[in-house]
């Protein structure tokens, strides 16, 4: 059946073909800090100024769409006009040009989205997978999910597992007079509210993004679902 073009809406399918490996120039960030790490890694960044609703595809790309409109703590959020809805744009270009979009753990995007859970797939070959930052150097936990497509649960690069504890929380009970925090495990940690710590992507995160990005092939192209 020949293919032709959707609109970009949930329920829509996506047929995944064979992966081919791609340079990291062939790769998009999307939705990226100012002073993003990816532009140092030399590929197709796209940040606010640039506006990554307007990126034009073509290549696989790694997604960070805004959160703070999608998280656990939504309801406390200010976020710009228009920017909760970058998340659902985000999900659209990942399954039109493969790649994978990282959100929290929590994120309601999953919801809203109809994205798969962990063990499931979706109709355009999408599936979850749910890291902690932690493993890549990140001073926090932050667990996070990652939607793929485009690249086999199989064929992911290696996973540099962990099990040192993070030096950094959010959560716990203020210890007096310092800027420490008493975690449910009894270890003390560094606030991470100050700063970037929170909001940092680990270049060593980011490096295995690319990788895998690198693997995917965009014959992700849009058209019928698969039967």
């Amino acid at each position: 059946m020949a293919r032709r073009k959707q609109t970009p809406i949930a329920g829509d399918g996506l047929s995944p073909l064979p992966s081919a490996p791609c340079s990291p120039s062939l790769v998009a960030a999307l939705y990226v800090r100012a002073d993003s790490i990816y532009k140092e890694m030399g590929l197709d960044c796209w940040d606010f100024e640039r506006d990554a609703r307007n990126w034009p595809g073509g290549m696989p790309c790694i997604a960070h769409p805004p959160c703070r409109a999608w998280g656990v703590l939504s309801h406390m959020a200010n976020p710009r006009p228009g920017e909760h809805h970058c998340a659902r744009i985000a999900v659209w270009q990942i399954r039109e040009n493969g790649g994978v979009l990282e959100h929290p753990k929590g994120s309601k995007l999953w919801k809203d989205q109809s994205l798969p859970e962990v063990g499931e797939r979706d109709r355009w070959g999408g599936w979850t997978m749910i890291v902690p930052q932690r493993w890549w150097g990140h001073p926090m936990m932050k667990e996070t999910r990652l939607y793929i497509v485009g690249c086999e649960p199989r064929d992911v690069p290696e996973v540099p597992y962990t099990m040192e504890p993070a030096t950094h929380a959010m959560g716990g009970k203020w210890l007096p007079d310092i800027k420490k925090r008493l975690g449910r495990d009894g270890v003390i940690r560094e606030d991470a509210r100050a700063g970037k710590v929170r909001e940092g992507t680990p270049p060593a995160f980011a490096a295995w993004l690319v990788e895998l990005a690198r693997i995917i092939h965009r014959g992700n192209a849009i058209g019928d679902a698969p039967l």
